[in-house]
């Protein structure tokens, strides 16, 4: 078998992080050298508590969990504890993971992990980007070290989900993604309007997390309020966001279409702070800095799920 490439996963656990760290665990073409867990979805506390639970329950205490930053770099934001519980878990009182955080800073692991695997380095964010871009901030030479770079984030038409233009992930901290947007030349974007592209019908998830697996059990129990949330307020599709960017990043031979284009996060708009502005027809002369997922294969995005859930 080829060389596992090493994946560091920056994430702020969250039900569908969590199914994207299933995933990537479930994956033998990549070998997770590190957890960075930002806030978000919830409170720093209870993501890294999440992120040592899934580990263990997963059978991953192999793989080192940082803490990174509790705050968005300059203004407080909301978190989405309405869709994922107060816990981030869907407040079902999971017992606390045996494991510990590791004392190292996530902002501190990250420029560690570049230079240990420099020119292999693959770095997924699935949450607010505001440990890479402390991370930047310290060493503007990351973006040399790591191979390839893929966030979750943004609405590359400015149809949001946490308000009428911005998605959460980069509204939750903008002054984050705008550092890391103009600090990494080449970035992987998939963006809430694939994900609405790419819906889980509820009926087939409910029937996968039905199988007889602890996965399965276990990603039931924790999803069950988000899923009941979605059903609710969304249809009879669920959107798996961390997931579809996951699907992507561990297979890339899925992607059926991808667009180049000139990215900026607006900063100041009245109604628009946190939107990702893409440059359509390259009208600034800046150069391209981010490649757009438009479409994936669906069936090989639900196989990756199911494979996930032990199914």
């Amino acid at each position: 078998m080829s060389k596992k490439i090493p994946l560091l996963i920056d994430t702020d656990p969250g039900v569908d992080d969590a199914l994207a760290l299933l995933m990537a665990f479930a994956d033998e073409r990549h070998d997770i050298v590190g957890l960075t867990i930002a806030a978000g979805n919830v409170g720093l506390d209870h993501t890294v508590r999440n992120a040592l639970k899934l580990c263990e329950v997963a059978g991953r205490d192999d793989v080192p969990v940082y803490a990174g930053t509790a705050d968005p770099l300059l203004h407080p934001s909301v978190d989405a504890a309405h869709v994922h519980g107060a816990d981030g878990f869907g407040d079902v009182n999971l017992p606390a993971a045996k494991r510990q955080v590791e004392a190292e800073h996530a902002a501190l692991a990250i420029l560690r992990l570049s230079h240990e695997y420099a020119g292999e380095l693959f770095l997924v964010a699935l949450g607010p980007l505001t440990n890479l871009a402390l991370a930047l901030k310290l060493d503007p030479t990351l973006p040399q070290r790591v191979k390839r770079f893929l966030v979750m984030g943004g609405a590359v038409t400015c149809h949001g989900n946490i308000t009428p233009a911005a998605e959460f992930n980069i509204a939750f901290d903008p002054e984050a993604a705008h550092i890391v947007f103009t600090g990494f030349p080449h970035i992987e974007v998939a963006d809430w309007e694939a994900t609405v592209a790419h819906g889980l019908l509820h009926a087939d998830v409910e029937q996968w997390l039905a199988a007889d697996s602890d996965k399965a059990r276990f990603y039931e129990l924790i999803s069950r309020q988000t899923r009941l949330w979605s059903e609710d307020s969304r249809g009879e599709r669920w959107y798996a966001a961390d997931a579809l960017a996951m699907a992507w990043a561990l297979q890339p031979e899925g992607a059926l279409r991808v667009e180049s284009r000139p990215l900026n996060v607006e900063l100041a708009g009245v109604h628009s702070r946190g939107a990702t502005i893409v440059d359509w027809n390259r009208q600034t002369g800046q150069p391209d800095n981010t490649q757009l997922l438009m479409a994936y294969d669906q069936g090989r995005f639900e196989a990756q799920v199911r494979a996930a859930l032990g199914v």
